[in-house]
């Protein structure tokens, strides 16, 4: 089990707190599941090459496994890395809105997609607007991070929801970034031309229409 995990509630660390990217970086190395603060809510992350994590958190979230992880990226040559192909869209998409709350779905490498769920073949990426996630992604790797909620239920803004959702659950540490509030990001299905809209949310879609003109 992880550290704090299965024993009442995770650990909690301030994202301000020196060390809380060094506990977040050691608990993420040893295949552990962390709660982080995002740009738009909480986040379950663990490292895409730690098989076993990406497994935690379907338990943890008790969600589907035909619904696939997305992964939070820190740079652009991480991006590249997950995907099997980068159509255009996504450069331009990537271009104008990242950092921030859009996630591009692109061909997903296919070692990778078959431990993220869903069809195996495709990967949701984005860069989030989030200093601490991009710090964390930037030397962890990219993540796989999904929103901290059980399936069905409203993703928790707090680090005390957070810790209140999970209470009991294997999750080695909570990040509190204070509130995260923002609304869920935009996907956007660019292995389609068109690209098609998955899910409208920070980023309107007539924006991501006209900078795809």
């Amino acid at each position: 089990g992880a550290p704090g995990g299965g024993a009442g509630s995770p650990p909690v660390v301030p994202a301000s707190d020196a060390a809380a990217l060094e506990s977040a970086l050691a608990a993420l190395e040893r295949g552990f599941v962390v709660a982080i603060p995002t740009d738009t809510v909480y986040g379950l992350g663990a490292r895409i090459d730690r098989p076993e994590a990406m497994e935690a958190v379907f338990r943890l979230k008790d969600r589907p496994p035909g619904l696939a992880l997305p992964v939070l990226v820190g740079t652009w040559r991480q991006a590249r890395g997950v995907a099997a192909r980068w159509p255009r869209s996504a450069s331009m998409l990537a271009a104008r809105f990242w950092p921030g709350a859009l996630t591009v779905v692109v061909p997903a490498d296919p070692a990778l997609g078959r431990h993220l769920g869903g069809d195996g073949r495709s990967v949701g990426l984005r860069r989030p607007d989030h200093r601490f996630v991009q710090r964390l992604c930037r030397a962890a790797g990219p993540l796989a991070v999904t929103s901290a909620n059980r399936h069905g239920q409203r993703p928790c803004t707090t680090a005390a929801e957070v810790r209140a959702s999970f209470r009991d659950a294997d999750l080695a540490l909570v990040v509190d970034g204070g509130t995260c509030e923002g609304e869920p990001s935009t996907v956007v299905d660019c292995r389609l031309t068109p690209p098609a809209c998955l899910r409208e949310g920070a980023v309107a879609w007539s924006w991501v229409e006209a900078s795809l003109r």
